[in-house]
């Protein structure tokens, strides 16, 4: 499932991706062409004005075959040293052919650069083929583009070198294709690592969701396996008064019980993380909160026969909830007295340290090993199944605690000596 999610991902990534690209690289294009075109149209119009002024093909020269008119290689004649006139832009590699009215070359072609005689017959030839006013053609790897300016006498062709520019149209798409495979490439590594974490947290918690059902699920199926067999012993001796079947039925009670206290711990999770942006806080004071914890429990301590020793420090206030913040003592109060066992020794200290409110709640005993310190504040998480079950949890109580540790914005953790201590700190600020 989560492949196919991670599949689905690189697929619409890549290609929304692409679309972008393509559309990005279609637009830079465009532009470039229209400005090329631009260009080469600006270019196109001052050869022509040049090829049109007083001292190409007019009057001043002689009509006749490929041998008259000007030579290729005079030299430019100047306007009083300001511009060049009867040429074209340095720039340009262009000609002119003029022809008579059936498009058979009247005069040499006027050109800056020596070109052969069967190229400017090839030029006419592709242009009169075309049959157009303006258009565009190759020649010898070459292109080039023509105007032809129509007269009562002849006709003027005007044809323009354009190769560089069409370069560097084709030079562009060639590196924006270079440009985009290399992108996909890296688009796709990329988003391929990417999505394995994105999917990383949803995988996790659907693990942890289908884990939550599995062990809520065996949390249940215990009290209501215990709850009908002893209801089948009932129904089995019906001549059987109630006091004589008060054992049954205390131990249908006890579990009823535990089972409301299982699913009522659910509810208030669950509670906690729909209303978590909505609690209002205020502030209170936490030193006096943590001593009526204690006052409460002193005679669940005291009957579990383990030591209390606490160093409480007056007047603290933190911002939060009253009666939440007293759960979480409780909570953590009530698992050290658990796990320190009889003769044990529960130590409970409240500071301020810089800006924050410390509480540590610390009990001997096993300890905790390494490997579970991490996993403790995960629901229904036992270091020791049958230890817990012995002692009537379910592995909600951490949970509880941090949720709510959790949505005051501090932090709470555990550390641990096994086989001699451990201790959990609570952060509010």
């Amino acid at each position: 499932m989560f492949k196919k999610l991670r599949n689905r991902f690189l697929i619409v990534n890549l290609a929304t991706t692409s679309i972008i690209m393509l559309v990005a690289f279609a637009a830079i294009y465009i532009i470039n062409y229209i400005d090329v075109r631009s260009d080469i149209g600006m270019d196109l119009r001052r050869v022509v004005e040049n090829y049109e002024k007083p001292g190409f093909g007019g009057g001043d020269r002689q009509s006749g075959g490929m041998g008259d008119g000007i030579d290729d290689g005079m030299p430019p004649l100047q306007d009083e040293g300001r511009n060049t006139i009867g040429t074209p832009p340095e720039r340009s590699v262009s000609f002119m052919i003029r022809t008579d009215a059936d498009w058979n070359m009247t005069e040499t072609p006027v050109s800056r650069f020596t070109m052969d005689d069967e190229f400017y017959a090839e030029a006419l030839q592709e242009a009169v083929a075309e049959g157009k006013a303006s258009g565009q053609f190759t020649l010898d790897g070459s292109h080039w583009i023509y105007e032809v300016h129509r007269a009562s006498e002849g006709n003027m062709l005007v044809f323009l070198d354009i190769t560089s520019q069409q370069e560097i149209l084709t030079n562009l798409i060639y590196t924006f294709t270079v440009v985009g495979v290399l992108m996909l490439v890296i688009l796709y590594f990329s988003s391929r690592y990417f999505a394995n974490r994105s999917i990383r947290p949803v995988q996790e918690a659907f693990n942890k969701q289908k884990q939550f059902i599995a062990d809520a699920s065996h949390e249940l199926k215990t009290p209501l396996a215990v709850i009908n067999t002893n209801t089948e012993v009932l129904l089995a001796n019906p001549e059987e008064t109630v006091g004589q079947q008060s054992k049954w039925l205390h131990y249908i009670k006890s579990e009823t019980e535990r089972m409301a206290k299982l699913t009522s711990d659910l509810l208030y999770l669950t509670e906690m993380d729909d209303s978590r942006a909505s609690m209002i806080h205020a502030p209170f004071d936490i030193s006096e909160a943590v001593e009526n914890i204690i006052l409460t429990m002193e005679a669940v301590i005291f009957e579990k026969n383990v030591a209390l020793d606490y160093d409480i420090e007056p007047d603290l206030s933190v911002q939060g909830s009253s009666e939440q913040i007293k759960q979480v003592v409780m909570i953590l109060l009530d698992n050290a007295v658990k796990y320190s066992g009889p003769g044990g020794k529960v130590t409970l200290l409240l500071q301020k340290q810089h800006h924050e409110v410390v509480l540590a709640v610390s009990n001997t005993g096993e300890g905790i090993a390494p490997e579970h310190l991490t996993r403790i504040f995960d629901r229904f998480y036992r270091t020791d199944t049958s230890r817990s079950r012995k002692q009537g949890g379910h592995g909600l109580g951490l949970a509880i605690a941090k949720s709510i540790i959790d949505q005051h914005r501090g932090r709470i953790y555990a550390k641990s000596v096994p086989g001699e201590s451990a201790t959990f700190y609570v952060h509010l600020s």
